[in-house]
C-alpha cells in the first residue's frame, strides 16, 4: 500500500511562510464546500487566491478570476492546493511540471504515487500529499500577530 512521505512539520511551515500566492485546483462555487472555506480562510490570512476550476473559467471567486488549468495563471504560484480525487493527482502534477509553481500539496485524503512519480522526475520535490493546508497554516502559528 503506496503512503506518501511528507517533509518534515518545520518544512510545511516553511512553505506555510514563504507563500504569497496560492492555487486552489478544484475550488467550488458552492461556498459551503470545504474548498471553498479553505480558500476563503487562507484569503482572509493575507494569501493571494488563484481559483483554478475549468467548469468555472472566467466566472469570479473570492474576488479573484478562475482559471481553467495552473499552466493558464499568468502570475507566479507559490503553493498549488489540490482538491481533486487521487486518480486525477497525475493529471494535476503533469501541469504543475510545465509551470514554475513551488509547492504541490495535495490536500487531506488524497494521495498518489504516479504524482509523486511525475514530479520527482521533473525535479519538483516540494510535494506534500495526505495534508490539510488550514490545519497546518493553524498549527504553523503564521495567524497569530
Amino acid at each position: 500500500m503506496y503512503e506518501f512521505e511528507n517533509p518534515s512539520q518545520e518544512q510545511l511551515f516553511d512553505y506555510l511562510k514563504k507563500a504569497k500566492t496560492i492555487a486552489v485546483v478544484g475550488i467550488s462555487n458552492k461556498t459551503d464546500r470545504s474548498s471553498y472555506l479553505i480558500a476563503q480562510g487562507l484569503q482572509k490570512n493575507g494569501y493571494k487566491i488563484i481559483p483554478v476550476n475549468p467548469l468555472l473559467e472566467g466566472q469570479e471567486l473570492l474576488g479573484e478570476k478562475v482559471y481553467a488549468s495552473i499552466k493558464d495563471v499568468p502570475i507566479h504560484i507559490d503553493i498549488v492546493d489540490i482538491f481533486r480525487r487521487s486518480e486525477f493527482l497525475a493529471d494535476v502534477a503533469r501541469d504543475f511540471v510545465d509551470t514554475d509553481a513551488d509547492v504541490f500539496w495535495a490536500q487531506l485524503g488524497l494521495q498518489s504515487e504516479e504524482a509523486e512519480q511525475i514530479l520527482r522526475a521533473a525535479g519538483k520535490n516540494d510535494i506534500v500529499m495526505n495534508r490539510c493546508i488550514k490545519i497546518e497554516y493553524a498549527y504553523s502559528g503564521l495567524g497569530k500577530k
